[in-house]
């Protein structure tokens, strides 16, 4: 087998939403000494562009056109990320679940998808890193090295995203949330522009029953081990 330096120079890790994607992948960046990139956060800062604008969220054209004056700025430093609109570093402002509602509503933009996708794909030049988000191993990056795919069951991922959510907002039930992420689910799969699916050579990973820590170091034994499989799901420990 090849030295793992030799070999993994770009790891993708798609997944449904609250599946663990952006924790494990923050971790396993340090882990391993590489660079983070959340292209859900890119996304999410359109969102709030949006929000903090007053545009009308329902007018694609309004849409599209904001992306000419909405100047996002992404800085990766291992696994730490900062991502500015504008001059303001707005990390934490992109977490409240007004964001992540409308985050999904535009994010099924052909023209917004092709905006991030060019950003996305500039960072990375000439860099190792662990980039997630929920088109990397089939768009963005369809020749990542390694390819993962995150899943969990409704009721734990809505668990985790009240949990989140109690920290920024709690407005939202559990069973607000549930039917959201059901509906998110939905919108994701069968948008037109880059739904929602597993890359055919991505290893899946079923993270239901699965701690942070657990994920972490399931997924460090994969890559070290290189254990590619086309296609097989592992489903814990």
């Amino acid at each position: 087998m090849k030295n793992f330096e030799d070999k993994w120079h770009l790891i993708a890790i798609d997944g449904v939403a609250a599946s663990g994607k952006s924790t494990t992948a923050k971790r396993l960046a340090g882990e391993l000494g590489y660079n983070y990139l959340d292209t859900g956060a890119m996304y999410r800062t359109v969102a709030l562009n949006l929000i903090q604008n007053g545009t009308d969220n329902d007018d694609n054209y309004a849409v599209i056109s904001s992306l000419e004056t909405a100047y996002i700025k992404v800085e990766c430093k291992n696994d730490q990320m900062e991502i500015y609109l504008g001059d303001e570093e707005v990390s934490g402002k992109i977490r409240t679940n007004e964001v992540s509602k409308l985050t999904s509503q535009i994010s099924a933009i052909p023209e917004v998808r092709k905006k991030m996708v060019e950003l996305q794909r500039e960072l990375v030049k000439g860099k190792d890193f662990i980039v997630e988000g929920r088109d990397i191993g089939t768009v963005v990056f369809p020749d990542a090295d390694m390819k993962f795919f995150l899943t969990a069951s409704v009721e734990v991922r809505a668990k985790r995203r009240y949990a989140d959510l109690k920290e920024n907002e709690n407005s939202k039930t559990l069973d607000e949330i549930e039917k959201e992420i059901e509906e998110r689910d939905l919108r994701d799969s069968t948008r037109a522009a880059s739904p929602l699916v597993s890359a055919k050579d991505a290893i899946e990973v079923d993270t239901t029953d699965m701690t942070v820590n657990e994920q972490v170091k399931h997924l460090t034994r994969i890559i070290h081990t290189d254990m590619r499989k086309e296609p097989q799901v592992y489903a814990g420990e």
